[in-house]
């Protein structure tokens, strides 16, 4: 029996198979001509547009950033307090079930910060700076081994994983398409920039905390690969600290709408939480 190839991210997929998630991923990540544009436009109007103009709708009004930073902080402390899915997977789960996890979020992890460019033009200067400084350690202050997406190489490597994204587009669920598909959005369609700029400061805040579970787990394990979740222990404290500036700095610049900064971040929040957990629990049933 021959092994079909993977269809390369850069040709837009319409077969009947393949989910809307999966469909508005690889549009993403196409070359943007109309139909494309006008595919992607529609899938986004039916998912991502009313999820967000819903919590728009029914969120409490968030009156300055310094209240947007404290309900910040209560979100995050809130989910320190770990899910059972988060212990889990640190003290629990398998080999195979970690591997099967890693497999579910290589897609992330190789094209780790890749959507986040076109936000920089949407930014006031000082803003860009701040967001740029992030960027810029996401691939390893241009040195290949520091990389990110090379670490989760190295990764994937260890686990007898492929090596391409291509590999992983029929193994990779609905749950964490939408989370890499939401800054597709946030980046380049959002009507305010602030949606972006929450949903990342959430994102780069959380981390910290949350790639703890992943250390446990291949520490355990044995697994000798874990700097892609050791790193981002060290380097996200001084993320967050930098979308803090680029949020003050957007402020002075251009006012600001805190109310859109946590609707950013109760969407992220949402998305990243249901995919991890989608993810280990998939994982529990298959291996």
């Amino acid at each position: 029996m021959t092994t079909p190839m993977p269809t390369p991210l850069t040709t837009p997929m319409d077969t009947p198979a393949d989910s809307a998630q999966k469909t508005l991923f690889v549009h993403n990540r196409s070359v943007q001509n109309a139909r494309v544009a006008a595919a992607v436009e529609e899938l986004e109007r039916d998912w991502i547009v009313a999820r967000v103009d819903a919590l728009d709708a029914r969120t409490p009004t968030v009156p300055s950033r310094a209240r947007w930073v404290e309900e910040l902080e209560g979100l995050l402390a809130g989910e320190r307090e770990g899910t059972a899915t988060a212990r889990y997977l640190a003290e629990e789960a398998t080999h195979a079930q970690f591997r099967y996890v890693v497999r579910e979020f290589a897609l992330d992890g190789l094209t780790e910060a890749q959507n986040f460019f076109p936000a920089v033009p949407r930014l006031p200067l000082k803003a860009q700076m701040a967001v740029m400084r992030v960027l810029i350690d996401e691939f390893g202050c241009g040195n290949l081994r520091q990389a990110h997406s090379k670490l989760y190489l190295d990764l994937l490597a260890e686990l007898g994983l492929p090596q391409e994204p291509e590999d992983f587009l029929d193994t990779t669920s609905d749950e964490t398409y939408a989370f890499l598909n939401s800054f597709y959005w946030l980046t380049q369609r959002a009507p305010h920039t602030e949606y972006f700029l929450g949903a990342l400061a959430y994102l780069e805040a959380s981390i910290p905390h949350a790639f703890r579970t992943q250390a446990r787990a291949c520490e355990r394990l044995g697994i000798a690969h874990d700097r892609y979740y050791t790193e981002h222990l060290h380097i996200d404290t001084f993320h967050m600290k930098e979308m803090q500036i680029a949020i003050r700095e957007y402020e002075d610049a251009r006012g600001l709408d805190p109310s859109k900064l946590w609707t950013g971040a109760l969407l992220m929040s949402d998305l990243i939480g249901t995919a991890f957990d989608t993810a280990v629990e998939r994982a529990r049933e298959a291996v």
